[in-house]
C-alpha cells in the first residue's frame, strides 16, 4: 500500500489522518562523551524526562487554495522510547487535518544542547506499525538549537525535479540550498554544512619555516581542481597561503570522525599518521639508512621492527592489529608486516622483467601504458633549455632486440609497440628535485614489443638528464642483456622507471584524477541540487567520505613535510606535479574508460566488437573487466536518467541540474572552465555520459588504483616510491663506480628507499588497501528513494544482477591459462575490480565511494 496514496485518500475524503513519527538516532563516541561528561548533560537528561528531546513540524505538500499561502505545519515534540545497541528511537504522534494532504517534509529541531546524528525518520500513517509508511532519510548531524537557531529541513524519499515541485514545498527547496551555499564570509565551525570553494593554498607551512612555503595550487600559474573553502586566516609570511590547523573543515555530515562503526579505514589511518609514524621515527634514528642486504627487507615480514610503546597503553594493538603485534613482557611494540600476496606466491617476481611488463596491464597502475604511435620518438619540449629532443632509442635499436622479427615499420603498422612515457613530464623538474638531498629525477621513457602470446616484452629504458649549468644533456639507452655489468645497469634503470611509475600513479591517476578531481563534483551538487532532486540521490552515495578524506590527505599526506614529500622521488616539488599533469593531460571527456583507452591508443571504436570496442591489447586484465563494469553502470545510469527525464528537454529546462553543471565547470574546475571538450547538458544521452563517468571515477578508477596498493607495493623493491641515486655511468667518481662493481647490489639498495621511508610508505599503503566493515559496495545497497520507486527498484536489481555477473566472470578467466597477463605461475589473479569484498586487504571489492 502506497504511503502518500492512503495519506491522500483519507484527505480526499475529509479525514482527520493519524501519524505516528519515528526518529533513530545513532548513537555516536562524541555524543556518548558529551552526554556523560559534558557540562549540559544534566540539561539534555531532564529535557528526554519531559519528553521533548526533538520538535518535529510536518510540512504539507500543498499550500492552501483559498489563501495562496503555504499550510500551517503540524508540530510535535518527540520523546524517548527505546535504545537497542546504537540506535535510539524516538516518538511522536499527530493528527493531520481533514485536507491536509501528503507530507512532503519535516522540520527539525534538536532540543539538546549536543548535536546528534539522525539516521531516518519515518512516518507511519493510522496506526503503529503499518504497512504504510513515508521515510524521510536523513543521515545527517542535527545541530542544536542552542547553537543555530536554523530548524533542519528534511525532505519524504520521494524525488522531484525542480519544475514538478509540489507547491508547499518550493520554498523550502531553495531556502535549504541557500543554507548550504553560504555567503562566502568567515571562518567555518566544526558545525557548519556549508560548501563553498578555495584554491590549495594550505599545503605549506611559511609560518613554521621557509622550507615549508609552497606555492598555491589553482590559479593561471599552477592549474588545480578546487577544494572545499575553510576561511581560515592567511599566513604571516605569505598572505596567499592559509594557515594550518589541527583538524581541516569539512561540511557536517560529509565528516565521519565519530560515528561508531562507520569510521574503521579513516580512524585507522589517522593512528597511523598520528601515533605510528612518529613511534617509527624514534626507532630508526638515521633518515638516510638504507637496508644493508636484501635480507634485512625480508625482516620486515618475518621479525618485524620493535618501537617503544605509545603512551596510551594498547592503542595499536586495539586500532591497527593487523601491523602492531604486542612483544609479552616487553617495553616495546612490534612492526610486522603481512607478506603481500604478490611476494608470497613468488618472492623474485619484482625481479623479473616478464612481471614487470605484466603490471603495466594487471598491476597498481594499468592507466598508463600507450600506444607508440609517432617514430621516432621525440620530445616536445624546448630543446634551447632542455637539450635535443630525438631519443636514443633509434630503430636500429628496437629492430636489435627484438630479434629481427619484425621492422620497425611493420611493428608501428601492427600497433606492436607501446610506452611508458615520463620525459616531458618528469624534465622540467629534474634539476630542481636533484638539489635536494637524497633524491635523485630523471625524465624516462620505457618501451615494450607485444609478443605472439599477447604479453608485453621490455624492449628498452631511456633515461635523460637535461643540461646544468655547464653540463651538456645526459641521457643513455639501457637494454636487457647478456653480461653482469650490463644486467645490473639494466635493473637500477628499472628502479628508476618503477619510482617514476609509483609517483605518476598516486600524485596523478590515484590522488589527482580521483579524490582531487571529486571534490568539485560534490561541492556543486550540494550547492546546486535539492537533496530531493533525482541526481543528487543517485550521485549521493559516491560522495561518501570523500571531502573527508581528502582533508586528511592535505592534513597529513600531500602537505609540506608530510608522506608523500618525504618518501616519493620528485620530494616537495611532488604535488606541483599533480598540477603539471592536470594542465597538461585532465580533461573531463577522457575520463571516461572508454575515451581513456581510445586516448592512450589502447583501444579504437568499433560497433561491431563488444562493449563498441577493440582493444588493441586483447588481454588486457583491467580494460576487460573494467569494460564491463562501465557497461553495468552505463545501463543503471540510462534506466534512471530516462525514467525521470521522459522529454528531452527536461534536461535543457532542469535549472538546478544546469546550475550544477556550470559550477563544476566554472568553478570546481575554474582553470580549464573555457575549454571546449566540456559535454554540454542539452540530452538525456549527454546526462548519462556525464554521470556514468562521475561514477566510474569514484567506484571503478578509485578501486582499481587503490585497493591492490600493498599487495603490488607492500614488497617495495616491487613498486619503490624513490630513487636515490643516480645511474652509475652518469658522471661517476672512479671510487663509486669502482663500488658499484665490486658489490651492485649495495648500489641497488642504496638507490630504494631508506629504511625508515619505505616502513612509513609500507604501513600506510597496509592502511589504504583495507576495507572497512561498514565499506559500501557500488549496486549492493538501495537507498530508499530508490526503493519506494517500482522502475527505479527493479533497474537497481538488475544493476546488482550485472554486477554479480561480472563477479562470475573475472573467477572463469582468472583459470583461463590462455590469458597470460592474468593467470599464470605464481601469478597474483587480476580481481581488483571484483565488485564485493570482506572487510580487510584483500585485492578485491569496488566501493561506491572514495572513502578511504
Amino acid at each position: 500500500m502506497n504511503t502518500s496514496t492512503s495519506a491522500a485518500e483519507n484527505n480526499s475524503n475529509n479525514e482527520a489522518v493519524t501519524v505516528k513519527a519515528v526518529v533513530t538516532v545513532k548513537i555516536t563516541a562524541g555524543s556518548l562523551l558529551s552526554n556523560l561528561l559534558g557540562l549540559t548533560a544534566t540539561l539534555d537528561l531532564f529535557t528526554d524526562l519531559l519528553g521533548k528531546t526533538f520538535l518535529l513540524e510536518l510540512v504539507s505538500t500543498e499550500r492552501d487554495p483559498d489563501t495562496g499561502l503555504e499550510k500551517k505545519t503540524i508540530q510535535g515534540y518527540a520523546h524517548k522510547v527505546t535504545r537497542i545497541d546504537d540506535e535510539v528511537k524516538y516518538e511522536s504522534s499527530f493528527t493531520l487535518p481533514a485536507g491536509f494532504g501528503d507530507v512532503g517534509a519535516v522540520l527539525f529541531e534538536n532540543q539538546h544542547h549536543e548535536e546528534l546524528y539522525i539516521k531516518t525518520i519515518h512516518l507511519h500513517i493510522n496506526g503503529f506499525p503499518d504497512p504504510s509508511v513515508v521515510t524521510v532519510p536523513c543521515d545527517s548531524w542535527a545541530h542544536s538549537k542552542y547553537v543555530n537557531p536554523h530548524k533542519r529541513i528534511f525532505f519524504t524519499s520521494k524525488s522531484y525535479l525542480p519544475s514538478e515541485t509540489p507547491s508547499g514545498l518550493k520554498r523550502l527547496r531553495e531556502l535549504e540550498l541557500q543554507y548550504l551555499r553560504g555567503n562566502g564570509e568567515g571562518e567555518r565551525k566544526t558545525s557548519d554544512r556549508i560548501y563553498d570553494y578555495d584554491t590549495y593554498n594550505d599545503l605549506g607551512n611559511p609560518d613554521s619555516e621557509d622550507e615549508l612555503a609552497r606555492p598555491v595550487l589553482g590559479g593561471k600559474e599552477h592549474p588545480y581542481p578546487r577544494r572545499c573553502r575553510t576561511g581560515r586566516p592567511r599566513t604571516k609570511k605569505d598572505p596567499l597561503s592559509e594557515e594550518r590547523s589541527s583538524s581541516v573543515y569539512v561540511p557536517r555530515d560529509e565528516a565521519f570522525a565519530e560515528v561508531k562503526q562507520l569510521t574503521f579505514a579513516a580512524k585507522t589511518l589517522k593512528s597511523v599518521l598520528h601515533a605510528l609514524l612518529p613511534q617509527l621515527e624514534m626507532s630508526l634514528v638515521n633518515p638516510n639508512l638504507g637496508f644493508p642486504y636484501f635480507t634485512a627487507i625480508d625482516s620486515l615480514f618475518n621479525e618485524g621492527v620493535t618501537m617503544p610503546k605509545p603512551k596510551t597503553s594498547g592503542l595499536f594493538q586495539s586500532v591497527i592489529p593487523r601491523l602492531v603485534k604486542a612483544v609479552s613482557d616487553s617495553q616495546d611494540d612490534l612492526l610486522l608486516f603481512e607478506t603481500p600476496e604478490i611476494i608470497d606466491r613468488d618472492k623474485f617476481s619484482w625481479f623479473r622483467d616478464e612481471e614487470f611488463s605484466r603490471q603495466t596491464l594487471a598491476g597498481l597502475n594499468p592507466f598508463s601504458i600507450e600506444l607508440v604511435k609517432e617514430w621516432p620518438l621525440k620530445s616536445k619540449l624546448d630543446p634551447k633549455i632542455y637539450g635535443p629532443p630525438e631519443s636514443l632509442i633509434t630503430t636500429e635499436l628496437v629492430e636489435k632486440e627484438i630479434r629481427g622479427c619484425m621492422t620497425v615499420n611493420e611493428a608501428m603498422k601492427r600497433k606492436k609497440m607501446f610506452m611508458l612515457d615520463y620525459h616531458d613530464l618528469l624534465i622540467p623538474y629534474v634539476n630542481k628535485v636533484r638539489e635536494i638531498e637524497g633524491t635523485t629525477l630523471y625524465g624516462s621513457r620505457t618501451l615494450f614489443f607485444l609478443t605472439e602470446e599477447g604479453t608485453l616484452r621490455l624492449v628498452a629504458i631511456e633515461l635523460t638528464r637535461p643540461p646544468v649549468g655547464d653540463k651538456p644533456q645526459w641521457k643513455q639507452v639501457f637494454t636487457p642483456t647478456w653480461d653482469a655489468t650490463g644486467c645490473w645497469l639494466w635493473r637500477l634503470a628499472k628502479a628508476h622507471v618503477c619510482a617514476h611509475d609509483a609517483g605518476y600513479h598516486q600524485l596523478v591517476i590515484h590522488w589527482l584524477r580521483t579524490h582531487c578531481c571529486t571534490e568539485p563534483y560534490i561541492i556543486a551538487a550540494n550547492r546546486q541540487l535539492s537533496a530531493m532532486h533525482p541526481i543528487y540521490r543517485l550521485l549521493l552515495p559516491h560522495f561518501r567520505y570523500t571531502m573527508e578524506i581528502n582533508a586528511l590527505a592535505r592534513e597529513s599526506l600531500i602537505n609540506a613535510g608530510g608522506i608523500i614529500e618525504t618518501s616519493f622521488s620528485p620530494a616537495k616539488y611532488s604535488i606541483e606535479l599533480s598540477s603539471a599533469a592536470y594542465d597538461k593531460f585532465w580533461r573531463f571527456d577522457t575520463e571516461a574508460l572508454p575515451a581513456d583507452l581510445i586516448r592512450r591508443g589502447m583501444a579504437v571504436e568499433d560497433p561491431t566488437a563488444e562493449h563498441g570496442l577493440k582493444l588493441t591489447i586483447e588481454d588486457y586484465p583491467f580494460a576487460n573487466d573494467g569494460l564491463i563494469l562501465w557497461d553495468a553502470i552505463k545501463e543503471w545510469v540510462r534506466d534512471y536518467v530516462n525514467h525521470y527525464y521522459p522529454d528531452p528537454t527536461l534536461v535543457e529546462n532542469d535549472q538546478e541540474l544546469q546550475a550544477w553543471w556550470t559550477e563544476v565547470r566554472t568553478k570546481g574546475h575554474a582553470d580549464k572552465k573555457d575549454e571546449p571538450w566540456w559535454p554540454v547538458l542539452n540530452t538525456p544521452d549527454n546526462l548519462i555520459h556525464v554521470l556514468t563517468t562521475i561514477i566510474w571515477v569514484t567506484a571503478g578508477h578509485h578501486a582499481a588504483v587503490n585497493f591492490g596498493q600493498y599487495m603490488y607495493a607492500g614488497y617495495f623493491p616491487n613498486r619503490p616510491t624513490i630513487a636515490r641515486t643516480n645511474m652509475p655511468t652518469e658522471d661517476p667518481s672512479e671510487e663509486y663506480f669502482i663500488n658499484f662493481l665490486k658489490k651492485p647490489e649495495s648500489a641497488l639498495l642504496m638507490c630504494f628507499p631508506s629504511q625508515i621511508q619505505a616502513t612509513k610508505v609500507m604501513a600506510v599503503l597496509d592502511v589504504l588497501s583495507n576495507h572497512s566493515p561498514d565499506e559500501e559496495y557500488l549496486g549492493e545497497n538501495m537507498e530508499s528513494s530508490w526503493a519506494e520507486n517500482p522502475v527505479i527498484k527493479a533497474a537497481f536489481e538488475r544493476f546488482n544482477g550485472n554486477l554479480k555477473k561480472l563477479e562470475a566472470i573475472i573467477d572463469e578467466r582468472n583459470n583461463n591459462m590462455n590469458l597470460k597477463n592474468r593467470v599464470g605461475a605464481g601469478v597474483v589473479p587480476y580481481e581488483l575490480l571484483k565488485p564485493f569484498s570482506k572487510p580487510g586487504v584483500t585485492g578485491m571489492g569496488v566501493p561506491n565511494s572514495i572513502s578511504i
